[in-house]
C-alpha cells in the first residue's frame, strides 16, 4: 500500500525568539495510487513539505505515514520512495542505461533483473534507442525522462516530483505532462507532485493541495478548487486570468464599490463588508447588463481577448472570444453575471461564505 498520511505536520527553523515556522499543521490523506499535486507560489512551503515526506527535512511536529507505517525516524532510503528533482542530476560520464541502473547496482539487485527493469522503463518512456548515449547527447526533455526512468526502475511505493518540468520550455513541458499522465495510468503508483504552475496542477492532479505561506488553503479535485475556491487566495491563484475580486458593501440586493452601486442578480449571503468574486469567462458583455465597466485596454491572446476596465475604482477583466467585436478603450460597456457564477468571501478573513 502506497498511501500517504500527514497528521498535524509542522516545520520550524531556528529556536526560541528566532524560530520561524514555515509549515503550519498540515493534515491530508493521499490514497494508494492517487496523483496529488501541491501547488502554490514561491516560498509557500510546498517543496519543504515534499522534502519532509521524502525524509530530506526533519519534521518539527506531527506524523507522516507512508504505506501505513510511521516514517518520522526513517532515513530516505528506508521509506520506499523515489524522487525526481528539478535538476536532472544525471552522472555525465555514464550512459543512459547506467544512470538508470545505478541505484539498483548499489542495492545489489541481480544483473538480469536490472536489465529487465531498465528495458521495461525505457520502453515506457521511449528511451530504448538512447540507452547507450551520454547525458550530453540528450535534449532537456530526454534527460528528464531518464531521471524519471531512474525512479521507475526502483519500483517504489511512492513517487515524489519536485518541480521536474521547470527547466523545460513551454512545448516540452506540455509534452512531458502528457508523458507523466501516461506513466501514472500505466504504473498506478502513488505520486506527490510539486509545482508553482497552476496549469500543471490543473492538468495533472486527481486532487490538488493549494499552499499559501505554509498553510494548506484547500484540498480538492481541480474542478472543485476552480468552481468553489475556499479563500480569496485560491480564487486569485487558480485560473488565468485570475478571478475578479471586488471589495464592497452589501445592502439587500445592492453591492457598493467605491462610488458605484451594482444591482445583484440574487441576494448575497449577508449584508455588510464582503468580497464579490466573478471569473472573467463568466462575465457577459450585454447592452442590458446591470454593471457598468469603463474600458482601459484590450489584450489579444489568439483565440480570445481579455478586456480590462475599471468599476468603482476596482480593476475588472473580462474574457471574450477573438471573433467578437472588441469594445474601444475609453468607452463604457454593460456587464451581466449570472447568480450561479457569483462567489462571496468574508472581507476580513478571505474565507468563502457563499
Amino acid at each position: 500500500m502506497g498511501s500517504i498520511t500527514l497528521r498535524d505536520v509542522e516545520k520550524t527553523y531556528g529556536h526560541g525568539a528566532h524560530a520561524v515556522k514555515v509549515i503550519h499543521g498540515v493534515n491530508v490523506e493521499i490514497a494508494d495510487g492517487e496523483f496529488v499535486v501541491i501547488v502554490g507560489p514561491s516560498g509557500c512551503g510546498k517543496s519543504t513539505l515534499l522534502r519532509m515526506v521524502a525524509g530530506l527535512e526533519e519534521i518539527t511536529g506531527g506524523e507522516i505515514d507512508i504505506g501505513e507505517r510511521v516514517v518520522n525516524q526513517l532515513e530516505p532510503s528506508e521509506r520506499d520512495i523515489a524522487m525526481v528533482f528539478q535538476n536532472y542530476a544525471l552522472y555525465p560520464h555514464m550512459s543512459v542505461f547506467d544512470n538508470m541502473a545505478y541505484g539498483l547496482k548499489i542495492a545489489k539487485v541481480p544483473k538480469a533483473e536490472i536489465q529487465a527493469r531498465v528495458e521495461k522503463a525505457a520502453g515506457i518512456l521511449e528511451l530504448g534507442a538512447l540507452l547507450d548515449r551520454k547525458p550530453r547527447q540528450l535534449s532537456g526533455g530526454q534527460r528528464q525522462r531518464v531521471a524519471m526512468g531512474r525512479a521507475i526502475v526502483r519500483q517504489p511505493q511512492v513517487f515524489l516530483f519536485d518541480e521536474p518540468l521547470s527547466n523545460l520550455d513551454a512545448k516540452l513541458r506540455a509534452q512531458t505532462r502528457l508523458e507523466i499522465q501516461k506513466l501514472h495510468r500505466e504504473l498506478g503508483v502513488t505520486s506527490l507532485f510539486v509545482t508553482h504552475d497552476q496549469v500543471e496542477a490543473m492538468t495533472l492532479a486527481q486532487r490538488m493541495i493549494v499552499m499559501n505561506a505554509g498553510n494548506m488553503e484547500q484540498v480538492g479535485t481541480p474542478d472543485e478548487v476552480y468552481a468553489q475556491p475556499a479563500t480569496t487566495f485560491v480564487a486569485s491563484f487558480i485560473g488565468s486570468p485570475p478571478m475578479n475580486l471586488l471589495h464592497g458593501q452589501v445592502a439587500g440586493n445592492r453591492f457598493t464599490i467605491g462610488d458605484v452601486t451594482l444591482n445583484l442578480p440574487a441576494p448575497a449571503p449577508r449584508d455588510g463588508a464582503l468580497i464579490l468574486g466573478a471569473r472573467p469567462e463568466h462575465i457577459e458583455i450585454r447592452p442590458d447588463g446591470e454593471w457598468p465597466l469603463t474600458i482601459e485596454m484590450i489584450e489579444m491572446l489568439g483565440a480570445e481577448r481579455i478586456v480590462y476596465g475599471h468599476m468603482g475604482g476596482e480593476l475588472v477583466n473580462v474574457r471574450i472570444d477573438a471573433t467578437d467585436a472588441p469594445p474601444s478603450a475609453g468607452t463604457t460597456i454593460r456587464l451581466h453575471v449570472d447568480a450561479t457564477h457569483l462567489h462571496w468571501f468574508d472581507a476580513a478573513s478571505g474565507r468563502r461564505v457563499g
